[in-house]
């Protein structure tokens, strides 16, 4: 017999969970281990991941529909597999380091106090997207639509206007020196 999918809707999954193939609609997921496991072809719909290790997880045509992850760590996640109908999401003081968002389409998409050095934000389209209190150090921005995206209160970003859709991108006096990296000038004060 068939495994068929399962639905499960509302339901708060803690620490040890186990989840199978399908569709999680509005379920919480505290401090469950994830890591390296294969969540490909499951459907996450309005949840929220809160305290969880995903890091290194298979995530090829996983759903991820206005999901929230706080206090994640997320090491290695390939967001450029994920099923690309209506992908959204946020993240709050999550660990992203070496992520890759490659030709992602996620407009509006609000990074809050995380960590995403080494991240690949490679032709990705991150217009009115917020980095707010974000470190970017080794992330690549290359070919990627950064227009009025949200830098101010971001650091170790190093981003190339000439190679970057930027048009009204916000960046504050104290950052702008990431702007700059590529002519390897000094700027003091």
């Amino acid at each position: 017999m068939k495994n068929e999918p399962t639905y499960t809707h509302g339901k708060t999954f803690e620490k040890e969970a186990q989840l199978t193939k399908g569709e999680y609609e509005n379920c919480a997921f505290n401090h469950c281990d994830f890591s390296n496991k294969n969540l490909s072809d499951c459907q996450f719909i309005e949840c929220s991941f809160d305290g969880c290790n995903l890091s290194m997880a298979r995530l090829t045509s996983t759903t991820l529909r206005e999901v929230k992850f706080r206090n994640c760590k997320m090491l290695g996640l390939r967001f450029d597999t994920c099923e690309t109908f209506g992908l959204s999401f946020s993240f709050e003081a999550c660990q992203l380091d070496y992520a890759s968002f490659y030709k992602t389409n996620i407009k509006k998409t609000i990074f809050r106090n995380s960590q995403l050095q080494e991240a690949d934000f490679a032709e990705a389209d991150l217009t009115s997207a917020v980095f707010d209190n974000c470190d970017l150090a080794k992330a690549t921005f290359d070919q990627t639509k950064l227009e009025k995206a949200d830098f101010r209160t971001s650091y170790n970003f190093s981003i190339d206007p000439e190679m970057n859709r930027m048009k009204k991108a916000r960046f504050s006096s104290s950052n702008i020196a990431g702007l700059l990296d590529k002519y390897d000038i000094d700027i003091e004060g």
